[in-house]
């Protein structure tokens, strides 16, 4: 069956079923806030251990990390990511699912034809532009003196 573009987007608009968007921005929120209320908590937790403020600030970043990836590597990352969507995606432990979901799925391809060159493969691009992007934003400080 041959179709053009605009009767196959009209084809896919019947049969999809409208989004809830309202329900979806509040999930978004209220775990996106959850989780970046975990990492208050765990901020004050490390703050009353003895830590710093920047010895605090880097376990909760790498406690939230190991979350995301130990979650992802048990399967329940994902279940939370199909409730809440976004609200999973932009604190650190999106970032880390993102690392640890490729890594998992291509790991019977063996650790280095498999995990290795495959974990990066959705936050690869992003670092690669968050790296220029800081270059970039350095060379201009630099050159206008405020380095």
């Amino acid at each position: 069956m041959k179709m053009t573009k605009a009767e196959y987007n009209e084809y896919i608009k019947k049969k999809q079923a409208p989004s809830p968007l309202g329900k979806d921005l509040l999930f978004a929120f209220l775990v996106g806030g959850l989780i970046c209320c975990l990492g208050q908590g765990l901020n004050v937790f490390f703050t009353n251990m003895g830590l710093g403020k920047e010895d605090a600030s880097t376990a909760v970043s790498v406690t939230l990390v190991f979350l995301g990836s130990a979650l992802t590597a048990i399967g329940i990352y994902d279940d939370i990511a199909r409730f809440a969507g976004a609200g999973t995606l932009v604190p650190i432990t999106g970032f880390s699912n993102a690392v640890a979901s490729p890594a998992l799925e291509f790991r019977r391809e063996g650790i280095i034809t498999g995990t290795c060159a495959r974990m990066f493969v959705i936050a690869g691009p992003v670092i690669v532009c968050g790296v220029s992007a800081s270059v970039v934003y350095g060379l201009v400080l630099l050159l206008l003196g405020k380095a």
